[in-house]
């Protein structure tokens, strides 16, 4: 039975619509994002048959590189396992009873336990438990609903286990942004909730007066470390540029001039942060941070910086203006420079020199052929750059008929040889050929060191992940919007600006000539300034996401009539091709048409 929402009513809201209208003897919830085995069901049920005293159940969770998830398994957030938490103890001591009653790191991942939160993910109950202790609290639009619904169970006479018989994925990322501030506070906005509900008097205060200073906290810790993160590689690269546009003035200083000290401090203090500003805006504005492996990105960056900075030389008062050949030099240093920053950066990380991110990828494939070609043609279609190495046939006999030493490079119980030998980055999985326990087996066998993608039946999709707290890697045939894209989303965003001070600086000769409401129009400047409109876009739930439009792609047309179906195509084709020369010549088409 499907039940279709016209918007997002929240985890709360949405499973207990389905609960509602279901009859089994156990109710399951199933995050989208998971891949279980084939038995998981069958063995989780029994486990609930054998234990009638059971409410609900979690189980083992490991994310897309292999990984235990340690929310499989929780207990009750009270304010001090809540406080050892929130500052980290539980990070520093994770198999301590004491620190780390939040994640029960001291209980073995490998055998059953009686926990107290179950994780919503993978949360198996028994009805009878539900008709007496209530479903889903819908206070919780995200996050903190499952503790809620676990510490009833609990209150309720019930218990709740932890099954590890069996193994589930749980990819994660698309609901779990926790480098995110939202992520910060919409989970301990949950636990607030959480909190007045169940505790009362002086300890409630006490404990919701320190989660509200969590949120503040954990906000700050987040800011700080996004911004490091985001200004580490920047500074670096300053830091690398300043010291050796310091040494070069001094090499040409000496050699041309034959005075170390012939350039004064106003090169040093100006000139070297002014070159250094301009190079690394224009490398951030080309994409060279967006994607900090791609060289291609950096160079050309760095090459624009160089033709502006040339095109202003002439402009600066005589006393900042120094040598021409420094500025060059300067230029070729920063980009050797940066070169070999991200090449150390990337060996210290990885242990190799393969900086590229969009180096050739060792794959193969573990299915059969007809699996494999099809595999093969989403990879193709979805423009994946891949060397195969061969097909694995899914079988772990060699004397199987269906067996080729032609077609085959090997059979899955050689998987871990085939890896060592041709040196494999990637594993795809075909979950028409291989048992989804089979596949968890060797993930965990193999390690993290390889990436691990699934096909799922009768799927145009091949999915995985190699980090619990990102999406992912997705290759498939459907459409990819380039609106979408960082690097797109940054450039639309820039003209919006530069088209909104063009705009504002003629606005004494376009007053003349404008039609409609001039107040309209200035307001419109001044929405897009403040990132509340973009000049170009539309109002299509289908398409990525854009501010409220000024003008839309079917506006430069509306002298014609447009079907609805010419409409929406021009809407499609202007997110899947977008470039920002788009934007401009809307623009320019309707600039004495604003509203």
């Amino acid at each position: 039975v499907l039940v279709e929402n016209k918007h997002n009513p929240g985890f709360s809201i949405a499973n207990n619509q389905a609960i509602r209208i279901s009859s089994g003897k156990y109710v399951l919830l199933l995050n989208p994002d998971t891949v279980v085995q084939e038995d998981t069901f069958q063995k989780t049920v029994a486990f609930m048959e054998a234990h009638l005293e059971a409410g609900g159940l979690g189980i083992r969770m490991i994310d897309g590189s292999g990984r235990f998830l340690p929310e499989s398994k929780r207990g009750f957030p009270s304010p001090l396992v809540a406080f050892y938490k929130v500052f980290g103890l539980s990070a520093l001591f994770p198999h301590s009873e004491k620190f780390n009653k939040y994640g029960l790191g001291y209980l073995s991942e490998r055998e059953n336990h009686e926990v107290e939160v179950l994780a919503g993910a993978f949360m198996l109950m028994r009805r009878e438990a539900l008709d007496k202790v209530g479903l889903l609290d819908e206070a919780f639009f995200m996050y903190g609903e499952d503790i809620d619904l676990s510490y009833r169970l609990v209150l309720g006479g019930y218990k709740n286990y932890y099954f590890a018989e069996s193994t589930i994925i749980h990819y994660k990322g698309e609901s779990t942004k926790k480098g995110s501030l939202n992520y910060v506070k919409a989970f301990y906005e949950a636990m607030i909730i959480f909190a007045k509900k169940h505790f009362t008097g002086s300890s409630q205060r006490l404990f919701v007066a320190f989660l509200e200073f969590a949120i503040y906290f954990r906000a700050a810790i987040t800011l700080i470390s996004n911004l490091l993160l985001t200004i580490t590689l920047p500074a670096i690269d300053a830091s690398v540029i300043f010291i050796g546009m310091w040494f070069l003035k001094n090499f040409y200083a000496l050699k041309v001039f034959h005075n170390v000290d012939y350039y004064d401090s106003t090169y040093t203090f100006f000139n070297i942060p002014l070159y250094i500003t301009v190079w690394l805006s224009s490398v951030w504005l080309s994409g060279g941070y967006d994607n900090s492996r791609n060289l291609s990105l950096m160079v050309r960056g760095l090459a624009v910086g160089a033709l502006v900075l040339t095109a202003v030389y002439g402009l600066l008062d005589m006393e900042y203006r120094s040598s021409r050949a420094l500025l060059l030099m300067g230029a070729g240093w920063a980009a050797i420079g940066m070169t070999l920053v991200r090449y150390a950066l990337n060996f210290i990380k990885n242990k190799n020199f393969y900086l590229s991110d969009n180096a050739t990828k060792n794959v193969v494939i573990v299915a059969d052929t007809a699996e494999s070609n099809r595999v093969m043609q989403v990879l193709n279609q979805a423009q994946v750059r891949f060397n195969l190495i061969g097909t694995v046939a899914p079988e772990s006999q060699v004397e199987n008929a269906h067996f080729d030493t032609k077609k085959y490079v090997g059979t899955i119980e050689q998987l871990d040889e085939i890896v060592r030998i041709y040196k494999v980055n990637e594993i795809i999985f075909c979950s028409k050929n291989i048992a989804s326990e089979t596949i968890m087996q060797w993930m965990s066998r193999l390690g993290t060191g390889v990436e691990y993608k699934i096909v799922p039946l009768e799927s145009w999709s091949v999915i995985g992940s190699s980090n619990k707290d990102t999406a992912g890697e997705l290759y498939t045939i459907d459409i990819r919007y380039r609106i979408a894209e960082p690097l797109q989303k940054r450039h639309k965003r820039l003209f919006d600006l530069a088209a909104s001070g063009l705009l504002l600086s003629c606005f004494p000769l376009l007053f003349i000539f404008i039609k409609k409401d001039k107040m309209a129009f200035f307001k419109n400047i001044f929405a897009v300034l403040a990132h509340q409109k973009t000049w170009i876009g539309y109002n299509d739930s289908s398409l990525p996401r854009l501010k409220p439009a000024v003008f839309s792609p079917e506006e430069v047309h509306d002298n014609l009539v447009l079907t609805e179906a010419t409409k929406t195509r021009l809407r499609f084709l202007y997110a899947k091709d977008y470039t920002v020369s788009d934007d401009w010549d809307i623009l320019w088409k309707c600039a004495f048409k604003l509203k």
